[in-house]
């Protein structure tokens, strides 16, 4: 399957509030982040 081929549904960043779009349903409660908020709540890698 590619990108274009997945469904995104709509969402509004918790952090900066910017309309975004993801690739899965945004559950009620759950906080979601674009692109650019994402990795400041991944937490880092070790290796």
């Amino acid at each position: 399957m590619s990108t274009e081929d997945r469904q995104m549904f709509p969402a509004t960043c918790a952090d900066c509030k910017k309309e975004t779009q993801v690739p899965f349903k945004p559950a009620e409660g759950r906080p979601v982040y674009c692109k650019e908020c994402l990795p400041k709540h991944r937490p880092a890698r070790r290796f």
